[in-house]
């Protein structure tokens, strides 16, 4: 391996952080403890964005009874999906893009942008007035906008901390973000169960104070202090990218809403027509970038070992886990809770704090395998933490529908430990495999390739689940209301609702029985209806038809984590971050017996360097 060796021009703090050449702000160098500043700001940041992304999943219920909107009535179902998915979409679509405006304008200035966009979302979210469809349609817009926000955060600030931190406390840094990114949306599934009770108003409040203090101190103290790259915008590559990413993904959610005689809406024209349109217009992305000359997609970076294979490990990691929150929450609040004696309107919030377990075993993971990745390597920890995760999907296969609690909660830290384990080193290895002007862009791309998948795991599970539940479901149903003397034909009418309503029903905490039946229908049964909508009796007899649908789950996550190991084994470098010489591993610069054309090549690992075509 060739010397590394810093140059005259590399700018250095007290802790040896190496600032790269080329900042063209002109502001002063860094005191020593503003990566400490940067941390704590960008933590926040992402805190707040992925709190705000679950907090409205536990609050539904009360929030569409705050607007006096029925979402399981046909015609408002797409409310429902928007509501849900809208913020998640958004994200997914733009911070590509917004990644690449920080690496020709600044990160911290678009990181800025991003917190006061939010801040400025979150106070008209929370003053909604209005009621019905106008003020649904007003939350999923500024939901939308929040979304945007969401976007401008994700996509800058990885790239931030990896300015601000050296190669030696990267793992650390980003680790300590990755935390606050997973611990988000489960602390916002417990703020929305907690808060949306009391005043639904207060799900959206709740970020206000601090997205106005993240948006002042982020303006007063962080400073740009990465490599700035003034190119031209590719905007047909951003048009083709978020036109396709957006129909292939609306395509999705409308896919698991039923359509005509049909449990699912696959065989819906319009969605066809938009998984086949997206996909083409995202074919022609593919050829744009290929011919421009600044591309929004720098297909170089894909030449870079730990970037392509590190992403590959993380999109099948985000695709096989990204859906178990809502698994779990419907497991929970649909099935294990009504039958021990919690009310369907109590579930939401006693979902989130059963789910607590699984928070635990991520928190105290992911820091330490941060931080031991920087000295050991990234791969053993990536690898070992992927396997983990397989071996909780098993063990959730083995336990019965009606778990025991304490067997349930030890998965849960078993695979929240998992998640650690792997998160923070993979984050870190991918990122310190990019050269310095394109990290705000490969964090861009990293962030798209892990929200898609989140969208896309959430459509392949609810259809997994309905596929399972279609297959006993209308008969196990149909034959169980009969034995309770429901007459035949409305015994009937209910087994034939789609399966889906069925799941919608128990995530929003409503009795589905008091959903499917008539009040007139139950008050002629001899106790008045009380056991057919009592806590018992919908969950045992949906135990059954829902554990093939969780088997299909979770069979499919354990094949796509297997290769996200095997990626895994691909990416990490094994090594530590820091070389035997203890320098960090930028600034690279060829031996001077070389050609005299050579570059420095900021963060860029000088193998990778040298593969991806960068250092040439």
């Amino acid at each position: 391996m060739r010397d590394v060796d810093r140059t005259e021009t590399d700018i250095t703090d007290n802790f040896g952080a190496v600032r790269p050449p080329g900042v063209v702000d002109g502001s002063a160098a860094p005191g020593r403890h503003y990566k400490w500043i940067a941390l704590s700001n960008t933590t926040l940041g992402i805190l707040m964005a992925t709190i705000n992304s679950s907090i409205v999943l536990i609050a539904l219920p009360d929030i569409f009874r705050g607007i006096n909107i029925n979402p399981l009535s046909p015609g408002n179902t797409s409310y429902l999906l928007w509501m849900m998915l809208g913020f998640l979409i958004v994200t997914a679509v733009l911070v590509v893009t917004f990644g690449r405006l920080g690496d020709m304008y600044g990160r911290v200035r678009m990181y800025n942008m991003g917190f006061a966009i939010f801040a400025v979302s979150s106070v008209l979210l929370a003053v909604t007035w209005m009621d019905g469809s106008a003020a649904a349609i007003w939350l999923i817009g500024w939901r939308i906008v929040q979304g945007v926000g969401g976007a401008f955060l994700f996509a800058n600030s990885t790239a931030i901390l990896t300015d601000a931190f050296p190669v030696q406390q990267r793992g650390l840094a980003l680790g300590i973000n990755v935390v606050a990114g997973i611990a988000g949306t489960f602390i916002g599934l417990l703020l929305g169960g907690v808060l949306a009770p009391v005043n639904w108003h207060y799900v959206f409040l709740v970020s206000v104070p601090f997205g106005v203090f993240g948006t002042f101190w982020a303006y007063a103290k962080l400073r740009d202090n990465g490599v700035r790259q003034r190119t031209s915008m590719d905007w047909w590559g951003n048009a083709t990218f978020a036109g396709g990413l957006i129909i292939l993904l609306v395509g999705i959610t409308y896919g698991i809403q039923p359509y005509g005689g049909h449990t699912m809406g696959w065989t819906n024209p319009w969605v066809l027509a938009a998984m086949i349109g997206g996909l083409a217009i995202l074919v022609a992305f593919a050829v744009i970038e290929s011919k421009v000359a600044e591309p929004l997609f720098d297909v170089k970076l894909f030449r870079i070992r730990s970037f392509t294979a590190g992403n590959i490990a993380s999109l099948l990691a985000s695709l096989g886990r990204g859906g178990l929150q809502f698994v779990l929450i419907v497991w929970l609040q649909g099935i294990w809770l009504p039958q021990h004696g919690y009310s369907f309107s109590e579930t939401p919030l006693w979902a989130g704090i059963y789910m607590i377990p699984l928070t635990i075993g991520f928190l105290v993971a992911a820091p330490l395998a941060g931080t031991l990745s920087d000295r050991f390597g990234a791969r053993i920890f990536t690898v070992g933490g992927l396997v983990i995760v397989i071996a909780s999907f098993v063990l959730f296969m083995l336990i019965p529908v009606n778990f025991s609690y304490p067997t349930f909660a030890l998965i849960l830290i078993i695979n929240g430990i998992g998640t650690g384990l792997f998160s923070s080193p993979n984050r870190a290895d991918v990122m310190n495999g990019l050269p310095a002007n394109k990290r705000g862009v490969g964090a861009g791309m990293t962030a798209t390739f892990q929200n898609s998948a989140f969208v896309l795991s959430i459509g392949l599970v609810f259809t997994l689940i309905v596929v399972g539940l279609s297959r006993t479901l209308p008969s196990t149903m149909f034959n169980g209301l009969l034995a309770q003397g429901i007459p035949d034909s409305t015994a009937r009418t209910a087994a034939d609702l789609p399966p889906i309503g069925v799941l919608f029903s128990a995530f929003l905490g409503y009795n589905p029985m008091e959903q499917l039946l008539t009040p007139e229908t139950l008050t002629a049964l001899p106790d008045g209806g009380a056991h057919v909508t009592g806590h018992a009796f919908f969950p045992s007899l949906i135990s059954g038809p829902f554990a093939d649908g969780l088997a299909a789950v979770f069979a499919f996550s354990i094949m796509t984590m297997v290769i996200a190991t095997v990626a895994s084994f691909i990416a990490g470098s094994g090594q530590p971050a820091v070389s035997a010489l203890g320098a960090e591993p930028v600034g690279v610069r060829r031996d001077q017996g070389e050609e005299s054309g050579a570059g420095l090549i900021p963060g860029c690992r000088v193998e990778e360097a040298e593969s991806s075509g960068y250092l040439r």
